[in-house]
C-alpha cells in the first residue's frame, strides 16, 4: 500500500513569515500539534507545540515570524513510497507524523500514526505501533 492512500490529504500548513500567534491559533481551532512550514510551494520546516512553548513562551517571546520558532531540519516521506518502509522510517526517527511530498517536492499531505493504524497493510501497522509502544 502506497502512502498516498491513507495520509491525510487536507493537511494544515502555514507560510514561514506567518505571526506565532496566527500559528499557535490555528493549532488550537484544527485541534493539531505540529504544522509544516512552507515557503511558497517548498517545505522549509516543522512548527510543534512544543517548539513555541520551549522556543516562545518559555524565552518571554511572544510574536515573531514562524521562521524563528520552527525546526528547520524536516524530515518528510514521498507519496509513492510503501506504507511499509514509511513505518520503519518513522520508527526509527521517533516520530508520530511526517509531511509527505510529491516527487516535485511539494507538499501534498501528511501521514500519522491513525493513518498508518488505519492502513490493511498488517506488517507496516505491527512496525509503528512497535516503534511508539517502546519507551524512551
Amino acid at each position: 500500500m502506497k502512502i498516498r492512500e491513507i495520509m491525510t490529504k487536507d493537511a494544515h500548513v502555514i507560510d514561514v513569515a506567518e505571526d506565532i500567534r496566527a500559528a499557535a491559533r490555528m493549532m488550537r481551532d484544527a485541534d493539531i500539534g505540529s504544522l509544516p512550514v512552507r515557503s511558497g510551494q517548498k517545505l522549509v520546516g516543522m512548527l510543534t507545540d512544543r517548539d513555541i512553548v520551549i522556543r516562545a513562551v518559555a524565552d518571554g517571546k511572544s510574536d515573531g515570524t514562524v521562521d524563528r520558532f520552527m525546526s528547520a531540519d524536516v524530515k518528510f516521506c514521498y507519496d509513492d513510497e510503501d506504507a511499509e518502509a514509511v513505518a520503519r522510517t518513522m520508527a526509527s526517527l521517533e516520530v508520530r507524523r511526517l509531511p509527505v511530498l510529491d516527487r516535485k517536492e511539494r507538499l501534498v499531505g501528511m501521514v500519522s500514526l491513525a493513518n498508518l493504524t488505519q492502513t490493511r497493510d498488517s506488517e507496516a501497522k505491527r512496525e509503528f505501533l512497535e516503534s511508539i509502544a517502546t519507551p524512551h
